[in-house]
């Protein structure tokens, strides 16, 4: 007798979950700053200043906003040095770098984005 393989068909179940996963990722993540953060994060530890020139065009009310938000869902974590004077440090958590590929995606989908809109016009 053959082998036969079960082909899985996609319910709306399926759907319905799937959908509820990506509001759950969009919660996380939203709003126009948070993902350019992280980015940053994902390649080495970063102090408050150094964040506000990096994401251009955040405010710095917006930018400590974004950052507890970002350190209430785990994603990156903030580490205050006992030197004097005391400095502050925000860096990528261990739960957070599990958004990286995601981020490489988003970024080359723009790059790819940005060459196909630039054609057209």
């Amino acid at each position: 007798m053959e082998d036969v393989k079960e082909i899985k068909i996609p319910t709306i179940q399926n759907c319905s979950q799937k959908i509820r996963a990506i509001h759950d990722t969009m919660d996380a993540l939203s709003g126009k700053w948070k993902v350019s953060i992280i980015a940053c994060l994902c390649f080495r530890p970063m102090r408050y200043s150094e964040l506000l020139k990096e994401v251009k065009g955040i405010s710095g009310k917006m930018l400590s906003r974004e950052l507890k938000d970002l350190e209430l869902n785990d994603l990156i974590f903030r580490h205050v040095s006992e030197n004097k004077p005391i400095t502050v440090t925000y860096e990528i958590s261990e739960y957070g770098k599990s958004l990286k590929k995601v981020i490489d995606v988003i970024a080359e989908w723009g790059l790819n984005h940005r060459k196909n809109t630039i054609n057209k016009f």
